[in-house]
């Protein structure tokens, strides 16, 4: 990427079809074709858009979410899947790097994931939300440090999180650190009340200028229909409305457009990357800003993982083995690289 270069960025506030996954793709996929028609190079959705948030997790209790919890799975995105499979061919045959928020299914448990499709299609990240908050424990496991990456697109360095991760300042700077140029950050939208959007406002603003990035920030939507449709308790109803703030801001954590917080719509911006510089010029949070001899981030990008195997020694006797037939030992050379392999492991844990 060049200082000089403009990159024409959106964020869509849209209301998922509650009631299917290939309902609410197709919303996702007549949008992805507006924001190309209007010259998008980078479009961002909302937080697990897709099928849609668990917003029922909100204001039911526990005992009574089976039912819709149980009907997420049934609709969830498993990765690789038919619905990535139209997203990339939706990014390469629009040019566009397209951000989407996913309820992940992987075998027995979902995940609050985000993906970033680059222009030419490919699969660029795919990324867990680190810590579920209070009521989506109860529908999400855990990511891992593996997903905490800034990844070059045609768009640019791009890094993304999820909603309350912005509120864990070791993740943030754990991008910052990558000097990711546009930060992707989504919230669920329509839950909370008007607090929650001048929390989002707050928070993106503030990493907007700590880190001297853009911020394209995409929250979601619901009608009234569907407020109605997930509890028809009306004191309950006003927890699902407000808290929309569909924003772009700028390095100076300042809206490049009026942000969105009402309706359906996509908010479009041209992006100066050359602002980066010119805010960094001031103040580098990860460079001349930082005191890495003083204080820095250690980071496990490893991905974490149930089960590792250690594959068990076979004693075949044939030519070419790993243990000499005759001698019922290791091959020559064989047990060295054991050594080293368990010296390394060693050496990994006591770090």
């Amino acid at each position: 990427m060049t200082d000089s270069q403009t990159i024409r960025a959106a964020a869509v506030q849209i209301a998922p079809d509650l009631t299917s996954r290939a309902g609410t793709m197709e919303k996702v996929l007549n949008a992805v074709a507006e924001a190309a028609g209007k010259g998008v190079q980078l479009l961002v959705f909302p937080e697990t858009f897709v099928p849609w948030y668990p917003y029922f997790s909100f204001v039911l209790p526990p005992v009574l979410s089976g039912r819709e919890h149980l009907r997420l799975y049934d609709q969830a995105v498993t990765v690789p899947g038919a619905e990535t499979e139209a997203m990339a061919a939706a990014a390469r045959r629009h040019g566009m790097v397209i951000v989407l928020g996913i309820n992940e299914r992987d075998h027995g448990s979902l995940y609050n994931a985000q993906l970033i499709f680059d222009a030419d299609g490919t699969l660029k990240l795919k990324r867990r939300k680190l810590t579920p908050t209070f009521h989506e424990r109860m529908i999400w496991g855990q990511g891992d440090g593996a997903g905490l990456k800034v990844v070059d697109t045609a768009a640019g360095r791009v890094g993304a999180l999820a909603c309350w991760e912005h509120y864990n300042p070791l993740a943030r700077y754990a991008l910052m650190a990558q000097h990711e140029e546009i930060h992707v950050a989504q919230f669920p939208g329509s839950l909370v009340g008007p607090i929650f959007a001048e929390q989002i406002e707050v928070t993106i603003r503030h990493h907007a200028l700590e880190s001297g990035c853009f911020v394209v920030n995409a929250t979601g939507w619901l009608t009234e229909e569907q407020i109605a449709s997930v509890t028809p308790d009306t004191g309950l109803q006003n927890a699902l409305r407000g808290g929309c703030m569909t924003a772009i801001i700028g390095p100076e954590g300042r809206h490049v457009v009026p942000p969105l917080t009402e309706g359906e719509g996509i908010l479009v911006a041209d992006l100066d990357l050359g602002l980066i510089t010119k805010r960094k010029r001031m103040m580098d949070s990860v460079g001349h800003y930082a005191r890495p001899e003083l204080m820095h981030l250690v980071l496990d990008a490893r991905p974490a993982q149930p089960l590792h195997l250690n594959a068990p020694l076979s004693r075949p006797t044939e030519a070419g083995s790993l243990f000499d037939g005759e001698r019922n030992e290791p091959a020559a050379g064989f047990a060295d690289g054991i050594v080293d392999q368990r010296t390394a492991i060693l050496r990994r844990a006591a770090v």
